[in-house]
């Protein structure tokens, strides 16, 4: 009778366990098991590189379009879910809540025209961080500069709710008030990335290091209209923006069990882009100079081709 008393006991033990293994598994974002690798994974370093290793180099400016089908894991979701989100919200998740990532303004030029697009710090030389002042987070400006990154201010006629139509004051003139509205995933529509082309003799291979990333979004106007053109937000230093982006997930279309992060992402280049601008004497755009679309396409492939010539024939520099 004793020895019918302990199994069953132990039977009631090992069947508790289960449960609440398997109630801890369902805990953790309702999946059969614990996705621990990528939240709790650290930064692979870059191999070390001297000054008289690089035999040759190159500074690139790529654009990334989300709108591109290779691309969507970084454009979607639009709203975050329990195991992903896009890069947009990573970011300003990273910088307005937990202020792990220091963005570098980038400030119009001085001659106060809207309409001109040059502006200093525009190609990421990360010249203006916008840190609090002392480390105070709740410093005043320091807080309307990250608000001016992530939201919008648009003024729109008051409603009056019980008369159904627009408010007016005492006069009969309307009555306007400022609306704050966040700048979602949707608007951010692609990313530039400053990085840097070289050849490393002392492992022979052609390499490539990301330097900077910065997001572009839609234009509106005061009345909400979608405007022609994108803006630059701001720019982030990449080295630093890789210590968050190691610890988010990737969506992976043909294994859910096989997910990498955004950092793995942008190391084994999973991303389409095109080149707009390559390092050169007169420091402008390839648009600058080639007008016709199709034309300034031809010309950045016809970069990749000398890149790659250069790594073939690298020997006879």
């Amino acid at each position: 009778m004793e020895r019918k008393l302990v199994l069953l006991s132990l039977a009631c033990v090992s069947s508790l366990s289960f449960s609440q293994k398997e109630s801890n598994s369902r805990r953790g974002d309702y999946h059969t098991y614990i996705k621990e690798h990528i939240p709790t994974k650290r930064v692979v370093p870059y191999p070390s590189l001297r000054e008289a290793d690089v035999m040759w180099s190159k500074r690139i400016w790529r654009k990334i379009d989300l709108r591109e089908k290779i691309n969507f894991p970084m454009y979607y979701p639009l709203e975050p879910i329990s195991d992903r989100m896009s890069l947009w919200d990573i970011i300003k998740f990273s910088i307005e809540t937990e202020g792990s990532l220091t963005p570098y303004e980038i400030i119009p030029s001085e001659n106060g025209n809207e309409n001109d697009m040059v502006k200093f710090d525009q190609d990421g030389q990360f010249l203006y961080p916008i840190s609090p002042l002392n480390g105070n987070i709740k410093d005043s400006t320091y807080t309307q500069k990250i608000n001016d990154l992530f939201y919008t201010v648009r003024t729109i006629e008051k409603w009056d709710d019980e008369l159904d139509q627009p408010a007016t004051d005492d006069n009969g003139e309307p009555l306007y008030i400022e609306e704050k509205i966040p700048v979602s995933s949707k608007d951010v529509v692609q990313y530039l990335i400053k990085e840097d082309w070289f050849f490393d003799k002392q492992r022979s291979v052609m390499d490539v290091r990301i330097i900077g990333i910065c997001p572009m979004v839609r234009k509106y106007d005061e009345e909400g209209n979608l405007k022609p053109g994108m803006e630059q937000k701001f720019w982030l230093y990449f080295p630093e923006c890789r210590y968050v982006f190691q610890n988010y997930f990737v969506y992976n279309r043909k294994n859910d069990a096989q997910r990498m992060s955004f950092d793995d992402l942008f190391w084994k280049r999973m991303f389409g882009s095109f080149i707009y601008k390559e390092s050169n004497v007169y420091d402008r755009e390839i648009d600058q100079y080639e007008r016709d679309g199709v034309r300034a396409l031809l010309n950045a492939e016809k970069i990749k081709s000398q890149m790659a010539k250069i790594e073939h024939d690298l020997w006879h520099l």
